[in-house]
């Protein structure tokens, strides 16, 4: 059977709902198919629950800081009341129907299922084929990836998923990866009373950000009593009566009741029948172009095109797309100041260009740094103000192309230094600003006054 619709969103994650609802809402006869939750990982398995969970850990953090402060307290971890809130948050144990409803009311046609393509314009889930007179969209997001590790296939190890979900704790957990998620789940576990070991592959934590950052979290980590291994490649995986032990390259043997991978996630383009348009089914992602068109009729947002496995890019490129399917005007997709944030404590914020990347690009390069603990804020704040405002400058051209806070309200810090790369605010300028006192965003002062001294 075949249905003539306006336009077809495969893949109802952040990007695809709300692609998929504004076209709706414009009054296009658009149909949204999702396999699993409507909303997609950020509200279910992602960003959401696991920031319940981490505000949750750093109450925790924070009442242990009080003694020298403000008195004595005791501390009780208990789970269940974070398991309980994530479950409600999650519309009663992981049920979508306010999503499609939602979706629904704005006119759009819902389908459960995987939808594949099978030819320029045409869809087919459930036996029925779409045909799209507009517009394909392509948002199917990202799964966990899972290294090829001997053994691993054969031990039940976790995922984000089955981490988010857990009811009760281990007693103790390894945290295969040292990415954003791997020391964010591993220091909410942690302080939770649970025996973390964090391994990572490469020479140090959080590979993409600067150096100095997954040096500052491996610090915090360790104080914290978790187990960091960096520059540590996992040779196998086994399981026997006493958990599941991972054996490194180096001989160690590390056992826990629980193993969390979390080593990045990879592009779902399996089955999406993507070589009947012409693209590449084995690529690693799907590449668009600034109005995010891949093809004259197909566009892709979200995850799955590479730049950025992040909600806000998904959200941002969703609106892209469907100005340019609308026929409206809307400005290019431009990733210069692209920003992102790891929630450990302390937070790590970045955006745009690392040093080494813009020293890479053939940059005229400057830095400068300050340490949180080193500004009146971050001596006030005293406890859990680890930290530093790190600043790269095209020399050249005399502006910011990347900018990293590390500490206390790392990632809000970060707003005014994804401004300033984004407009291109001259260095000059950003030194002529008044900086309220005492504040953590005072420190982008100081580290630009160690930046122009270079």
């Amino acid at each position: 059977m075949t249905e003539n619709v306006d336009v077809v969103v495969i893949g109802m994650g952040p990007g695809g709902e709300d692609s998929a609802g504004s076209l709706a809402e414009a009054g296009l006869r658009v149909v949204g198919i999702e396999k699993a939750l409507v909303g997609g990982e950020c509200p279910y398995w992602g960003c959401v629950p696991s920031k319940m969970m981490i505000r949750a850990a750093d109450l925790l953090a924070e009442a242990r800081r009080i003694p020298g402060m403000a008195g004595e307290v005791s501390v009780a971890p208990d789970w269940s009341p974070v398991a309980r809130r994530i479950r409600e948050q999650a519309t009663d144990n992981w049920d979508d129907r306010v999503a499609v409803d939602r979706f629904e009311g704005k006119g759009g046609i819902f389908v459960r299922g995987s939808g594949v393509i099978s030819g320029p314009g045409r869809v087919s889930v459930n036996g029925t084929t779409y045909a799209a007179s507009r517009a394909i969209v392509i948002a199917t997001g990202t799964s966990p990836s899972i290294p090829p590790i001997p053994g691993l296939d054969r031990v039940p190890y976790w995922t984000n998923h089955e981490a988010i979900e857990a009811d009760h704790l281990p007693a103790s957990l390894t945290v295969l990866g040292g990415g954003a998620v791997g020391p964010e789940l591993g220091q909410v576990f942690a302080r939770f009373g649970v025996s973390v070991t964090v391994v990572e592959a490469l020479d140090r934590l959080l590979p993409p950000e600067e150096p100095e950052a997954g040096q500052t979290v491996a610090e915090v980590l360790e104080r914290e009593g978790v187990k960091v291994r960096v520059g540590a490649r996992a040779a196998r995986a086994s399981e026997d009566g006493r958990g599941i032990t991972l054996t490194l390259a180096t001989g160690e043997a590390i056992t826990a009741e629980r193993l969390l991978v979390a080593t990045g996630r990879k592009a779902n383009l399996d089955g999406l029948g993507i070589d009947t348009i012409g693209l590449d089914s084995t690529a690693r992602c799907i590449r668009a172009d600034a109005h995010m068109r891949v093809t004259d009729s197909v566009w892709a947002v979200g995850d799955v095109t590479g730049e950025g496995a992040f909600t806000h890019v998904a959200m941002y490129q969703s609106a892209i797309a469907s100005a340019d399917i609308l026929g409206r005007e809307a400005a290019p997709a431009d990733y210069r100041a692209l920003p992102r944030v790891t929630f450990t404590d302390p937070e790590v914020g970045s955006v745009g260009l690392t040093e080494a990347e813009a020293t890479r690009r053939g940059l005229t390069v400057r830095s400068g740094a300050a340490l949180v603990a080193h500004s009146a804020r971050g001596w006030i704040h005293g406890p859990g103000n680890e930290g530093f405002i790190k600043l790269v400058e095209d020399g050249d051209r005399g502006v910011l192309v990347g900018a990293t806070s590390v500490g206390p309200r790392g990632g809000e810090v970060l707003s005014m230094l994804g401004l300033a790369i984004k407009a291109e605010v001259p260095v000059s300028t950003l030194q002529g600003m008044i900086y309220a006192y005492p504040t953590f965003y005072r420190g982008v002062e100081d580290a630009l006054r160690d930046l122009v001294s270079r």
